[in-house]
């Protein structure tokens, strides 16, 4: 939804009170009731019945109300150019609601691929084509502890001490996640 909402805030400066704002308005109703779901803690059933109650008949609103501004808005304005992006990706943006688990953007995503995006240009001298897929690998297992609120640190160290006499049949329990069970109440949670 933040891919719609982008746009939208670019044609919302020159207008205020016009179709911009009232866009605003019902995906702003949106962010709210997930914000409501995540105050009130719900589990996935939940909050996608939350989602089915009271998100998809503002989105249905939010959907009629573009078709009829597309219209009026020129297809290269910012306004119009919002309008082309929501409708087209209309599925992917309204998928969340059939799914609890998912978030209503990709912020999460967006953010832990911003170190990677920073150093770019670093990247290019990993040295091989074989170093950069091991750099790759270690980006995504950090990326993965911060998702799971793992410290990196206490993992890895942890792993690379184990990986040489773990069993090759059990190395699933390795991953983050699995790693992460047996040690919840451990202290290995950190914040990131």
């Amino acid at each position: 939804m933040h891919g719609a909402r982008a746009p939208v805030l670019q044609g919302s400066a020159a207008d205020s009170s016009g179709p911009c704002a009232q866009a605003l308005a019902l995906i702003g109703q949106l962010y709210w009731i997930e914000r409501a779901a995540s105050d009130r803690q719900l589990e996935a059933p939940a909050r996608q019945r939350l989602r089915q109650e009271q998100a998809l008949p503002i989105l249905e609103k939010l959907q009629a109300y573009l078709q009829e501004q597309r219209a009026a808005a020129l297809p290269k304005s910012p306004l119009g150019a919002a309008i082309g992006y929501a409708l087209r990706n209309w599925v992917a943006l309204t998928r969340y609601t059939e799914d609890g688990r998912l978030k209503i953007d990709n912020n999460g995503a967006e953010q832990a691929l911003r170190p990677i995006v920073l150093g770019r240009k670093n990247w290019l001298f990993a040295g091989s084509e074989a170093a950069a897929h091991r750099t790759a690998i270690l980006c995504s297992l950090v990326q993965t502890c911060k998702h799971l609120q793992i410290n990196p640190f206490v993992y890895l160290r942890d792993i690379i001490q184990r990986v040489s006499t773990h069993p090759a049949r059990l190395v699933l329990e390795l991953t983050p996640r699995e790693w992460k069970r047996p040690r919840k109440d451990s202290g290995a949670k950190a914040a990131v």
